[in-house]
């Protein structure tokens, strides 16, 4: 029996295919869990919120190892679960919850089902307030499909594309299977819309970005000098590990733990707070945690999200998702449609406001696209990368204030201001995607 575990601990550790270094064979509960985790977590949302039938779940798991292979999936459709196992081992569940998304089971999870949601009704009106398009430009359309069909015959697996120009959506493409209301996981370009979500709050005087002393647990060391500023440039000199590796910070915020945030929020300091940045899921979360303590608690933070952020952007297909203790896991865990992914970019380009409503500051647009102050990597402002702000330009064919809201396997929302243009590009692609080629050919389109 030891020697089995130690071999599904073996097959288990390249899981997740992402940036796995200073891996332990040894850790068999950690690779077991993770491994569990993400097939339990992916196929539930997969399913219940993007609609995926078991096959493309199946397949869309397998891209991150070969490993997904010895995972065992099952799904309980009465109460719109999904449960995973390897070879028999650690069985790890996921359930859907309407408006709510999938919440990996944990001690505690059970209250998520005392969680009211309002539901946001699809408009009829012109887009972006509505779903009505009318607006696509038949030149740009068929060269953007041509596009979509080159990107998924050099196997890019790109599932949606969409343009956005002076406001309107001018093409749209959609892989099969797809649809403009179908609900894609952004993986980290949720960060963008976390401090989008912080940002309403400022905008409402019920935070600053200076003001420090951010949780009870800090107040003890000289991590209660961080600010929320600091955490939103990524620059909060915590040691949190961004490495994809069972038992790694990262996967055990994401696959193990019942609480997203706590396990950024227990990492040391490990730099002067402002002066290092340092790219962290953690960080993220802990503004999450932010969001829901600022507004009152789980029922006041999702009402506050539907009602007065989502629903007046028309932002009817969009859902973030809890951790078991009710936060929302905003480093990652959001699904939208390509066309919501794009209001979130107009937004960001129409410097705050959208369908009449100021959702946050012009000052907020101002400082989300600034650079930072860190001693290494200045091109990232709030949860968002930066062309501009470094030495050389991140992407040198797009013009210097473009920005973008990124997300694992290529996942893009990128916004050039100069051009009055924003480009959607929704996939899983388990390859870099080659963003300053591609996006300087849809700019041109």
């Amino acid at each position: 029996m030891k020697k089995l575990i130690f071999l599904l601990a073996i097959l288990a550790l390249p899981f997740l295919g992402m940036n796995l270094v200073g891996l332990s064979p040894f850790d068999v509960k950690a690779n077991v869990q993770v491994g569990t985790g993400i097939g339990a977590k992916l196929a539930c949302s997969g399913r219940y919120l993007s609609g995926f039938d078991a096959q493309q779940v199946g397949a869309d798991i397998a891209s991150y190892s070969a490993a997904a292979d010895l995972l065992s999936i099952s799904y309980e459709d009465t109460e719109q679960s999904a449960s995973a196992s390897l070879l028999g081992f650690g069985v790890t569940k996921a359930k859907f919850r309407p408006g709510l998304g999938c919440t990996l089971e944990r001690e505690g999870s059970e209250s998520l089902d005392r969680i009211t949601v309002a539901k946001i009704q699809e408009s009829l009106a012109p887009w972006p307030q509505g779903s009505m398009v009318a607006s696509l430009k038949a030149s740009t359309q068929s060269q953007l499909e041509t596009l979509l069909q080159r990107d998924n015959s050099e196997g890019l697996q790109s599932r949606a594309l969409l343009i956005v120009r002076e406001g309107e959506i001018v093409a749209e493409a959609y892989a099969q299977g797809i649809s403009p209301q179908t609900p894609l996981m952004g993986w980290s370009m949720g960060k963008s819309l976390s401090a989008i979500m912080l940002g309403y709050l400022a905008q409402r005087e019920r935070l600053t970005t200076e003001q420090a002393n951010l949780f009870p647990q800090w107040a003890g060391d000289d991590r209660r000098n961080i600010n929320l500023r600091q955490l939103l440039q990524m620059s909060s000199g915590l040691d949190f590990s961004e490495v994809y590796a069972p038992g790694s910070d990262a996967t055990r915020m994401l696959f193990i733990a019942a609480s997203a945030s706590d396990v950024a929020k227990a990492s040391p300091l490990v730099h002067p707070p402002g002066s290092h940045f340092s790219y962290s899921s953690g960080t993220a979360n802990l503004l999450s945690e932010i969001f829901v303590t600022q507004t009152g608690g789980t029922q006041a933070a999702v009402d506050i999200l539907r009602k007065h952020i989502l629903a007046p952007m028309g932002m009817a297909h969009t859902t973030l998702e809890l951790d078991a203790n009710g936060v929302f896991v905003g480093s990652s865990n959001i699904y939208s449609s390509t066309r919501d992914w794009a209001r979130l970019g107009l937004l960001m380009l129409n410097k705050g406001q959208l369908n009449g409503h100021r959702i946050i500051s012009e000052g907020w647009v101002e400082q989300t696209t600034t650079p930072n102050t860190s001693d290494n990597e200045r091109a990232y402002g709030y949860q968002v990368w930066l062309n501009q702000g470094d030495k050389e330009l991140r992407w040198p064919d797009l013009p210097a204030d473009a920005y973008a809201f990124t997300g694992n396997r290529g996942q893009r929302v990128m916004v050039v201001p100069s051009l009055q243009t924003v480009v959607v590009r929704m996939g899983w692609s388990s390859v870099n995607y080659p963003d300053n080629e591609n996006f300087a050919r849809f700019m041109s389109l």
